[in-house]
This record gives structure tokens, C-alpha cells and sequence, in this order.
């Protein structure tokens, strides 16, 4: 099955809601920290529901948004939550950004370029689209330390890039992004029960959770194309 085709069932079964509530978790912490400024453009990679792009418009009051995902029914659905002549949605993969070369301040991807067939790559064309000084926010909960996230891939027909903290690191430099900021964001608002109530149908143990939301949480990891 392809991206596509995965994601379309997806969006037809109305999980995008399910995945905004689920990643604003951790996502708004990342957005918190994006040095956007009114009237910048953002591309947000992988964009399911347009979620992010919602956020900014509301808060940080930015020029032009486009959201990009390879799965027609999502942006049909992301479409239909936002009416604001300022957000963009594309249909579009990873490996062929439909942008011009340095025309976006700033990308954020959460939960997404793990699916990116060939990330090198990806990396590539987010730093090619990047105007001098532009960030890349790179949001993962799926990344090698965050060990109990490794099963995901039993779960899902698209094959998923399992990266370190290091790996994100080193093939950011080698796309030509300096990397500014790598940090692990914990999840605090999915509650975690206590010791005496597991197993739970999901956990073997507290600590096992504890691992997966408290102490990984979400990977994110900062480029900046070089001015």
C-alpha cells in the first residue's frame, strides 16, 4: 500500500482528528519556539488535518502557509476545517517539493518525515526551498532511543525511517542545515496511571510508559539553512 492509499483510509476514518489531538500534545511546545514573525511563510510538511497552520494564522500571524501531504483525502478534509484564503494545502511528496527555490522562511514537519522515502533527500529539498536564515523544525516520536515507539512499524504497510537523535543530527549537516537546537519534548498531558493498575491493555508496566511519554516524548531537531 502506498503512502497515499494508507493515508486516504486514514483520513476517510476520520483519524486525522485522532492524530491533531493526539500530536498537539508536544507539537505546540515545538511551535512555541519557531522564531516566526508576521507576514513569514511556513511549510508544514506532512500537514494531515492543516492543524498547524490553523495555530500560526491564530498566533503568530503569518503571511502564507502551505500545507503539504501526499494524501488527497486528508487535504480534502484539511480544506474543509479552514476557510482562510492564506493557507495553502498541496498535494505533493517529500522528494519533489512543489516550491520555489529559497521561498519559505520556515518548515515544520510533526510526525511525518519518518515517512519520507528517501529522507536524505527530503533534507535536500527543505534546505533548497529555505530562504538564507530559515529554520527546519523537525518533530519524531518514532526515533531509536524511544524504544517502546518501535512497534509502530508492525502497525503500518509504508516503510518508516528509524533514525537516532544522532542520525537526524548528522544528515541535517550533510543536507547543508546547521543544526541549532536538538531536544526531547515530554509528553505531559497523557496520564499515566498508577504502578497497581498495570498491565494495562497497551502497557506491561508503568515504567515502560513512563519511558515512552516522560522521558522520550518527542524528538525535535532544529536546522538553519546558512545566511
Amino acid at each position: 500500500m502506498s503512502a497515499r492509499e494508507e493515508f486516504d483510509a486514514w483520513a476517510a476514518d476520520g483519524r486525522d482528528r485522532g492524530m491533531e489531538e493526539r500530536h498537539w500534545h508536544t507539537a505546540k511546545h515545538a511551535l512555541a519556539r519557531l522564531p516566526v514573525e508576521a507576514g513569514d511563510t511556513v511549510l508544514d510538511l506532512g500537514t494531515g488535518s492543516g492543524y498547524v497552520l490553523r495555530a500560526l494564522r491564530d498566533t503568530a500571524d503569518i503571511g502564507r502557509g502551505y500545507g503539504l501531504d501526499a494524501s488527497p483525502e486528508m487535504l480534502r478534509n484539511a480544506r474543509s476545517y479552514t476557510d482562510d484564503p492564506q493557507v495553502g494545502f498541496l498535494r505533493g511528496d517529500f522528494d519533489a517539493l512543489p516550491l520555489a527555490t529559497d521561498s519559505v522562511d520556515h518548515v515544520f514537519s510533526m510526525e511525518a518525515f519518518y515517512y519520507a522515502p528517501d529522507p536524505k533527500h527530503t533534507l535536500e529539498e527543505i534546505r533548497r526551498v529555505l530562504r538564507p536564515g530559515g529554520t527546519f523544525y523537525c518533530a519524531v516520536n518514532y526515533y531509536e532511543e524511544s524504544e517502546h515507539t518501535h512497534a509502530w512499524q508492525d502497525n503500518i504497510s509504508i516503510d518508516m525511517t528509524l533514525w537516532s537523535a544522532a542520525d537526524y543530527r548528522r544528515a541535517f549537516r550533510e543536507a547543508g542545515l546547521v543544526v541549532a537546537e536538538q531536544d526531547e519534548i515530554p509528553d505531559r498531558e497523557v496520564e499515566i496511571p498508577p504502578a497497581s493498575e498495570f498491565p494495562t491493555e497497551e502497557w506491561e508496566t508503568r515504567e515502560a510508559m513512563v519511558d515512552r511519554y516522560r522521558t522520550h516524548g518527542t524528538l525535535l531537531t532544529v536546522g538553519v539553512a546558512p545566511a
